[in-house]
């Protein structure tokens, strides 16, 4: 394997304030299922008409392993009259939310790695949704931290990280930039159906960022080096989200409905991305020569705890303990794109200079992205 010439020198993490529980999310919910089944008792009545399911705490956790997730607002989703974020309409003189919260998530890792806004030279922000097609979030990003050189969006869904962070190493390995910035500012919150009784629990808002930046420009002793990065697509329809332009045209399209938010075949996705995930980050191992047990870290994606122990046990031959595989989708929920950071970031303060770890996400597309990062 060659030198790596890339390295993730620091990761940056924003935390809404604002958090709902289990409990509160279901209390919600099942007011919810009480008006509407009081409003259509007739029809249920009549059998013209599906009455609605009450969600519960022990369903949750038992079907994800969350308890909680952190969100820009939390009165608007649990009111059951409007069961979504509402945030405040900003003018176009002000920073967009998403620019905001990337940003300040950007700031962190920024001093983190001891570097200057100034001295980057390329930004990406990676996300699964956007609130506007442009101009892009990232170059908004880059006026907003005094960043130079070029900036752009990118959405490969949950895998955004990954394909950011290979994007920015690639860049940085072919001399188009020296210190890239990937963003992944999520408001996962608005894209979900909080409706939905298999859905309603899923999804938590964050924003993460890290720096990628050219070995020798890098401080010592600090972040990881790149070792190798790895990607894989294949189409599937088992996740997805119809919301677009083009809604609007289409004879017969409410855009409005259901299908313009977070939809998805559960059963599907976990029986079809479990192994892939696995294949594809023992592949990516045994092609750099690396054993399996020889990583102390893998930072999966945090969609579902389930998912999580079942790729560790392919990758391993075992079951992952809580300190190879850490999770953190208990407490922030499926945060999309920034879930495997999130894990980055907090559990990496007790590696050692030469330990390894893999960094991964997956999600729709399908999508499969890793890293594999070794401590500096």
């Amino acid at each position: 394997m060659t030198t790596p010439t890339a390295v993730l020198s620091a990761t940056g993490l924003f935390t809404p304030p604002e958090s709902i529980s289990n409990d509160e999310l279901v209390a919600a919910f099942n007011r919810y299922v009480a008006a509407y089944n009081t409003r259509h008792a007739a029809e249920i009545a009549a059998g013209s008409r599906a009455a609605l399911a009450e969600s519960g705490s022990e369903f949750i956790e038992k079907a994800s392993g969350i308890q909680s997730r952190f969100v820009m607002d939390k009165s608007g989703i649990l009111d059951p009259d409007i069961m979504r974020p509402q945030l405040p309409q900003r003018s176009n003189d002000e920073p967009s939310l998403q620019a905001e919260i990337g940003a300040a998530a950007a700031r962190e890792a920024l001093q983190g790695a001891g570097v200057d806004a100034a001295d980057i030279d390329m930004v990406i922000v990676a996300n699964s949704n956007m609130q506007r097609p442009y101009p892009a979030m990232a170059v908004e990003v880059q006026a907003l931290l005094g960043c130079g050189g070029f900036a752009y969006d990118m959405n490969v869904a949950c895998s955004s990280a990954t394909f950011g962070v290979q994007a920015a190493a690639d860049a940085v390995a072919n001399g188009s930039a020296t210190r890239a910035l990937v963003v992944n500012a999520e408001i996962c919150s608005a894209h979900l159906n909080f409706r939905d009784r298999d859905s309603h629990f899923i999804f938590g808002d964050a924003a993460t960022a890290l720096v990628v930046e050219r070995a020798d420009l890098a401080q010592p002793g600090r972040g990881f080096a790149i070792r190798s990065t790895r990607l894989w697509t294949q189409f599937s329809n088992n996740i997805r989200n119809n919301a677009g332009f083009l809604n609007r045209c289409e004879i017969g399209n409410d855009p409005l409905a259901a299908d313009k938010l977070f939809v998805q075949n559960g059963r599907k996705v976990f029986k079809e991305v479990c192994p892939a995930v696995g294949e594809h980050i023992a592949a990516h191992l045994a092609a750099c020569g690396i054993d399996a047990h020889k990583v102390r870290r893998f930072w999966l994606h945090q969609a579902n705890r389930s998912m999580n122990e079942l790729i560790s046990r392919r990758v391993l031959g075992r079951d992952a303990s809580a300190e190879e595989a850490p999770i953190i989708l208990d407490r922030y929920a499926n945060t999309s794109s920034a879930g495997s950071v999130i894990a980055l970031h907090l559990y990496q303060d007790d590696l050692k200079a030469g330990d390894l770890g893999v960094l991964s996400s997956f999600g729709a597309g399908y999508s499969i992205g890793s890293v594999i990062l070794e401590k500096r």
